[in-house]
């Protein structure tokens, strides 16, 4: 079989040099690392749970190829349809964070899952990525100049979908959520008096959350002061991070898998750290800086304002919830369940996530007369 050419025609050669090769393979290295977690960190849990051993590993490998396929697939797409993807995907997004408040499971006091032909749905996950793509084209048409309200459209959806996140209550999400729409309506322009008034609104909507919700609260005050609650998850986790030191315990060899409940999920880096060590888990860390601002650069040039306000919401997205699963782990600020990109367990998380970077890869994708697609 002859070497792709430059002068290749097909959808597959276009796609191939088009593509960002280096974020692409970044994301690769992520995906397999999430692989060999899932199998060293989920077999304990399965067996404290009463369930088969590999219950959870056969899960997440049956929709690994899935998600993979659908993170190329979405990245094939033109710009155009993204963001028709989007749209659909959005509207679909938003019947089901109502179906979810009407009719969805109750797990430890939060209605975040709706069962759908025999599967567990979290629609919160799906959510971030489709509300980025269509809040950055609202701004892009505010920015046009022609008289469409976009800012004060994206303003109302955003405020339509945090209000059903907050009555599940899911306050990582709507945080997440936020930040993606601040940042997009800041890039986009916002009135430099309205600033100050958005720091604001995150600081009165955090402390009103304090008061609003015991869960917020507990967590907080317990991220303050260890010895007002129970922190199980937290002290095993930096017990894990002192026994993997600088190499790790070697794969396989972690014991604080066997205790931590939730270690397969939002507490999988605490397993890495104990099995592979510090370098190991700071090379993640870099591969995940890699993505975020590689794309970032890709876009710091980009004319079409759609093209960047989008893509720079994904990339926030995908930034931002590393951070926060990190941070979690290592006690550097108060726990939240969220999933670490394409390493925690989770099938909504993993789908949502490879539609979120097929969508971000598309955008960053360099189009003919050296602009990006």
């Amino acid at each position: 079989m002859s070497a792709l050419s430059r002068n290749d025609t097909s959808l597959f050669g276009r796609w191939w040099w088009t593509i960002d090769r280096w974020s692409l393979a970044a994301l690769g290295l992520i995906i397999g690392f999430g692989a060999l977690m899932i199998l060293a960190a989920s077999p304990p849990v399965a067996e404290r749970i009463g369930l088969d051993q590999f219950y959870f590993v056969r899960r997440h490998f049956a929709l690994l190829p899935v998600a993979i396929a659908m993170m190329i697939g979405v990245s094939l797409m033109q710009p155009r349809t993204v963001r028709r993807l989007a749209l659909i995907g959005l509207a679909g997004t938003i019947l089901l964070l109502i179906a979810v408040l009407l009719g969805g499971a109750e797990i430890k006091g939060a209605r975040r899952w709706i069962n759908l032909a025999g599967f567990s749905l979290q629609p919160s996950e799906f959510a971030k990525p489709f509300f980025a793509v269509i809040a950055g084209w609202l701004f892009a048409e505010w920015r046009r100049g022609e008289g469409f309200p976009g800012h004060i459209a994206a303003g109302a959806l955003y405020l339509l979908i945090v209000s059903l996140l907050l009555m599940q209550p899911d306050l990582g999400q709507a945080v997440v959520l936020s930040a993606i729409f601040f940042g997009q309506f800041f890039l986009a322009g916002m009135p430099i008096a309205w600033v100050g008034g958005a720091v604001l609104f995150g600081v009165f909507g955090l402390i009103g959350t304090y008061f609003a919700f015991d869960h917020v609260a507990s967590r907080i005050d317990r991220f303050l002061d260890p010895a007002s609650g129970d922190s199980y998850q937290v002290n095993r986790s930096m017990e894990a991070f002192m026994n993997g030191g600088l190499l790790g315990r070697g794969p396989g060899e972690g014991t604080v898998k066997a205790y931590i409940p939730d270690a397969h999920a939002d507490f999988v880096f605490a397993v890495a750290g104990e099995e592979l060590g510090l370098i190991a888990c700071l090379l993640v860390l870099l591969l995940f800086a890699f993505v975020v601002l590689r794309g970032f650069a890709r876009v710091l040039s980009e004319q079409n304002l759609f093209v960047m306000l989008a893509a720079s919401g994904l990339l926030a997205q995908f930034g931002i919830q590393a951070i926060i699963n990190m941070g979690s782990t290592l006690h550097m600020m108060p726990t939240k369940g969220m999933t670490l990109p394409f390493v925690s367990y989770g099938g909504s998380s993993l789908l949502a996530l490879a539609i979120g970077m097929g969508m971000a890869l598309a955008l960053t994708r360099r189009r003919a007369g050296g602009g990006q697609s």
